[in-house]
């Protein structure tokens, strides 16, 4: 891009913008290659105030990320100035529904079009719900708190009491592959009812070789809650050298991502997740990880109230429509 190109004038903008808005959001960079096409939005003045830029991704056959969702993502990504916050965004949705209808296999049930939309800004709530878009999951983010301060989410957040009834919470290591990825079924198993996650034939294969590689490395940030010798619960989290793929989100660094925390139902109420939480977030101030990120359900009932108890608040939420090809 060269400096009079007026996409970078309203990326400047769109910054500004998101950093007023939220000063845990990153400044966003210039727009990925992506599949090639770009949208522009004019203000009411006639001058650029809004871009676009659509990537297509595509699951590798038996990966685990297509367990996290569609296996073909169409994603947006926006800049807007904010002058007409929901004229632009309206503009630049139009524009990519059209582009999105003459996309090959858009129209595919295992397909979806994909805004993560920063979760402060309510300017374009409407305007997202209008062309069909709802609301999936919330990327939330626990900030490290500052020495003698709260977390970010307020006063009283934290990881409360700890577990009761002779629970005790220890370090996973590769003799718990076994229990690890059971109770990562489990979880995959809950999620499922919320829409978004999918069991795929080929996902437990495929966790059983992610939680593999995860327990060899020294000290996995994974953690086993037990009862008289039996998993109850577990904890795992990706160092920051491991999160790359998501640390572009944040404007603080480096940045931890807490992938899974489940709990058997008949143990959950018990302080059972908080306390692993709790262990997990020590080893994170403890390596000096400014940030910690997670995935959870818009509509999980327990997760909101749960999550914000340890620190932790939205960023992003993630919109979409399956299939692809049905944004309006």
């Amino acid at each position: 891009m060269t400096s009079d190109d007026p996409a970078l004038a309203v990326r400047e903008a769109a910054a500004r913008r998101l950093a007023a808005l939220d000063p845990l959001l990153a400044a966003t960079g210039p727009p990925h290659p992506g599949c090639g096409e770009r949208f522009v939005a004019n203000g009411r003045d006639g001058q650029p105030a809004a871009v676009a830029a659509c990537d297509h991704w595509q699951a590798e056959p038996g990966s685990l990320d297509s367990t996290w969702g569609a296996s073909r993502r169409l994603r947006l990504s926006t800049w807007l100035t904010g002058r007409d916050a929901r004229d632009e965004l309206d503009e630049l949705l139009s524009g990519w529904a059209r582009h999105l209808a003459a996309v090959p296999g858009a129209d595919d049930e295992d397909s979806a079009a994909i805004l993560t939309w920063p979760s402060r800004d309510i300017e374009g709530v409407r305007v997202l719900q209008r062309h069909g878009l709802q609301p999936l999951a919330v990327i939330a983010a626990r900030p490290r708190p500052a020495p003698g301060r709260e977390p970010d989410g307020g006063p009283g957040h934290g990881a409360g009491p700890g577990p009761t009834g002779g629970v005790t919470v220890r370090r996973a290591d590769p003799a718990d592959i076994d229990e690890v990825v059971a109770l990562g079924m489990a979880l995959i198993d809950y999620d499922a009812h919320f829409g978004g996650v999918k069991e795929r034939p080929h996902t437990a294969s495929a966790l059983r070789r992610y939680s593999a590689a995860q327990l060899a490395e020294p000290e996995p940030w994974t953690w086993l809650a037990e009862r008289d010798g039996a998993a109850v619960g577990m904890l795992h989290a990706e160092r920051p050298e491991a999160a790359g793929w998501i640390a572009p989100l944040s404007a603080r660094s480096p940045v931890a991502y807490l992938t899974e925390l489940y709990v058997l139902a008949g143990e959950r109420g018990n302080g059972i997740g908080g306390a692993l939480a709790q262990h997990m977030h020590q080893a994170a101030d403890e390596a000096g990880v400014a940030v910690t990120l997670l995935h959870y359900s818009q509509v999980n009932p327990v997760s909101l109230p749960f999550w914000s108890q340890q620190g932790y608040r939205p960023l992003y939420t993630s919109w979409e429509t399956w299939p692809a090809a049905s944004l309006r």
